[in-house]
């Protein structure tokens, strides 16, 4: 009887000791593959913010594109091989750029079982295209026949424009437009101009939107607010046709285009901006390519190229 107690012992230490074994290395295994988790978590972040980062540069400068992914990666953790960044076309020519991570993530417990370490992969594309809808718009619009939107080469942009604001082309259309489409066709000038110094926080697509009638221009108000936007990007709406009058008035928006606001009135010539006061207004400064907060269409709309782009991830 002792004898069989002991041998019942000896086979219970025996279980404990492989149960404990097992436990150990379960443990140990699931630190590890939490550990490896963490660092494919870090790769994607990476591969995401990359491939952002290049998208900045589209379609443009493919090149400066890539060297801007590879940039990126390499301050925030590496991994990515200049061979691991491409450029592609998804909907335009050169619109995205794609990147491939790839690190080895050391084991440490998991070497019990002879595993040293393992490579965790992580891919990311970032396209930079025209949005069909832009936040942050101004309630200025522009003529798409503009002389350095539409000329030959154009557009135009770092050339100095002078837009003149004032009556545009229908009896009570002032250049303005209502961007809240819940409102009466008329808005106050306080609202108009925390439009152009606050911006208007609202995503906008494109399409009609009511004339603002009555000329506001000469608003102490919307004076003060461009003159705080000066030195300063606005976002402006870029229309094809102009329809009906006064409070009918509507304008086609068919794009965006970013105006560095330089001066709002006069350049005397001693080339200093004078900011008069009086219903026809001039602002000057020069057309640019920017990268705007903005929603791009998943097919090809055929939107008109300004310089506008909007960038973000896609599958």
């Amino acid at each position: 009887m002792r004898a069989r107690m002991h041998e019942e012992r000896g086979q219970a230490v025996l279980v404990t000791v492989l149960f404990l074994t097992v436990l150990l290395g379960a443990v140990a295994l699931t630190i590890d593959v939490g550990a490896w988790y963490r660092e494919q978590r870090q790769a994607q972040a990476t591969a995401d913010a990359a491939a952002l980062a290049g998208a900045q540069a589209l379609p443009v400068d493919p090149s400066r594109a890539m060297t801007l992914a590879a940039q990126y990666a390499s301050a925030n953790g590496g991994g990515v091989p200049f061979a691991g960044i491409s450029i592609k076309t998804s909907i335009r020519t050169n619109d995205t750029v794609a990147v491939k991570v790839a690190r080895t993530s050391p084991g440490f417990f998991a070497k019990l079982f002879s595993i040293d370490s393992v490579t965790v992969r992580s891919t990311a594309a970032a396209r930079a295209g025209v949005p069909q809808e832009a936040k942050f718009v101004a309630p200025i619009v522009v003529n798409k026949l503009q002389a350095d939107l539409s000329g030959p080469g154009c557009p135009c942009f770092h050339k100095e424009t002078t837009l003149p604001l004032g009556k545009d082309g229908a009896p009570g259309a002032f250049g303005l437009i209502n961007l809240d489409g819940s409102a009466n066709a008329t808005v106050g000038a306080s609202t108009l101009a925390s439009w152009i110094q606050s911006r208007f926080d609202k995503y906008l697509d494109l399409g009609k939107y009511n004339s603002d009638t009555g000329a506001k221009f000469n608003s102490s108000q919307v004076v003060a607010a461009l003159q705080a936007r000066t030195v300063t990007e606005l976002l402006f709406p870029v229309y094809d046709t102009l329809t009906g009058g006064g409070s009918n008035a509507k304008y086609n928006i068919i794009g965006w285009v970013a105006f560095h606001l330089d001066c709002f009135g006069d350049i005397d010539a001693h080339g200093v901006c004078d900011n008069k006061h009086g219903n026809s207004q001039d602002i000057t400064g020069y057309f640019t390519r920017v990268i705007w907060d903005g929603i791009q269409s998943t097919k090809n709309l055929n939107l008109p190229d300004f310089g506008t782009y909007s960038v973000s991830l896609i599958n």
